[in-house]
């Protein structure tokens, strides 16, 4: 667990970049930054997953293309999350009683859409692993999503 150690420091170290990035040049944007920063973390994630799961060579050839698909499933939603947080941030010093309803709600489906999710690729990736290397890749989703939740939650000021 010493790389999943290395990299929740790294994306640590990028989150603090995010919170107070340096001057921009006038052909860059933050949409550009903020893209250039999900795809190097999407990359070391999955570097991570593959230092910890200690999969066969079969096991990696099966599982990958799945995880690919989760991959993709799961930032629709975290892209949803996103613009909830954007809302948020853009709204939180004037919440309406509306607003902040329907922000709730909006926070409740995400939650459900994800443990949707987990639920529905759990067979997918028992079919190409066993039980202990799903609960363990599993745990590393949670880890990771801990972490990323932590962070966002330092800098998202109460209402």
């Amino acid at each position: 667990m010493k790389s999943l150690t290395r990299w929740l420091t790294l994306f640590c170290a990028l989150t603090v970049t995010l919170a107070a990035p340096p001057p921009i040049a006038a052909q860059d944007t933050p949409a550009d930054n903020m893209n250039l920063v999900r795809e190097k973390l999407r990359v070391d994630k999955k570097l991570l997953v593959a230092e910890n799961m200690r999969m066969t060579e079969t096991e990696a050839a099966a599982f990958w293309p799945v995880y690919d698909a989760f991959q993709a499933d799961l930032a629709k939603i975290q892209n949803s999350a996103i613009d909830l947080v954007t809302f948020y941030a853009n709204n939180y010093r004037a919440m309406s009683d509306t607003a902040a309803t329907r922000m709730l709600d909006q926070f409740l489906a995400l939650e459900r859409d994800r443990a949707a999710l987990l639920q529905t690729y759990r067979p997918r990736f028992g079919a190409v692993l066993p039980p202990v290397k799903v609960g363990r890749y599993y745990q590393i989703e949670n880890k990771v999503r801990a972490v990323l939740n932590y962070e966002l939650a330092k800098g998202i000021p109460m209402m």
